[in-house]
């Protein structure tokens, strides 16, 4: 495998799985603290309409996504404060509302139809040159906003009430951290893809809530477990020749079967111990 590493292609798929794993590990943690995964899935599939409108306008379908899921991001944020409707409700018409923008915008497009398999379902052996860029400034920009309001968010993702009588700006850190939400979402996308993506953001994540309680050292499991996928993700992709993005889902379920395996194990040692301990 090491010869692969004078390929371009290849260098950058490490690359996007250092961004995927920095990018998925802190954003899921406060995803899955926060209890938004049902949001987020949201938010993904409504992206899809980004992709579409930015082929039909002959842009950079990323871009599109990106804009179209922040609106959609901070239009569930203010909508789910506001409306008489159910948030899952809000959910679903977002989610519809993104996929069938998507479709039409598509078809629409003059000339052949696009092949949107890398959109849906990701492929890190394409990621280009501009979007290891735009991982890059946002692994750096989410790593600034936690190191900068790490106190502010471990409030707001267990307890909401408490942190509004501590005089925390709930409501502007909200906002920001959905937003957020959406371009880690969106800048995903081309590693595995809309439909998989929300896996990418909850899978490690459990599996780093199994090892620790600590809302900081969640952070850094849900890194090294989604990083650890990523690269054997990308290592089963290329040997078997099967799509990356359901290799790398693949390979964090089996990561979170093994951790529960060894937290299970490790229990029932020390449950003996105390057993016998007591005898």
């Amino acid at each position: 495998m090491l010869e692969l590493l004078k390929y371009d292609f290849f260098i950058h798929a490490l690359l996007a799985s250092i961004f995927t794993a920095i990018t998925c590990g802190i954003i899921g943690t406060y995803i899955v603290s926060r209890r938004i995964v049902f949001i987020s899935g949201g938010i993904s599939h409504t992206s899809f309409g980004g992709v579409g409108i930015g082929y039909y306008l002959g842009i950079n379908p990323i871009i599109g996504a990106a804009a179209f899921a922040v609106l959609a991001a901070l239009g569930i944020e203010t909508l789910s404060r506001k409306s008489e409707l159910l948030e899952d409700s809000l959910i679903g018409m977002m989610w519809s509302f993104g996929m069938a923008v998507g479709i039409i915008f598509i078809f629409l497009t003059p000339g052949y139809a696009p092949n949107l398999m890398t959109y849906l379902f990701g492929n890190i052996l394409t990621v280009s040159r501009l979007d290891i860029l735009l991982m890059a400034g946002l692994s750096l920009l989410i790593t600034a906003v936690f190191l900068l309001l790490f106190k502010e968010i471990l409030f707001l993702s267990f307890d909401k009430e408490y942190a509004e009588t501590q005089g925390i700006p709930v409501s502007t850190i909200s906002y920001l951290l959905i937003s957020l939400v959406a371009l880690t979402i969106v800048i995903n996308i081309r590693v595995v893809g809309i439909i998989l993506v929300i896996s990418m953001l909850t899978i490690p994540q459990a599996a780093a809530n199994l090892v620790s309680k600590n809302f900081r050292h969640i952070i850094f499991y849900s890194i090294g477990f989604a990083f650890l996928a990523s690269i054997s993700g990308l290592v089963i992709s290329y040997t078997l020749n099967i799509p990356s993005g359901a290799a790398i889902i693949f390979c964090s379920i089996v990561i979170l079967g093994i951790s529960k395996a060894i937290v299970y194990i490790q229990t029932r040692i020390k449950l003996s111990n105390e057993l016998r301990s007591s005898d």
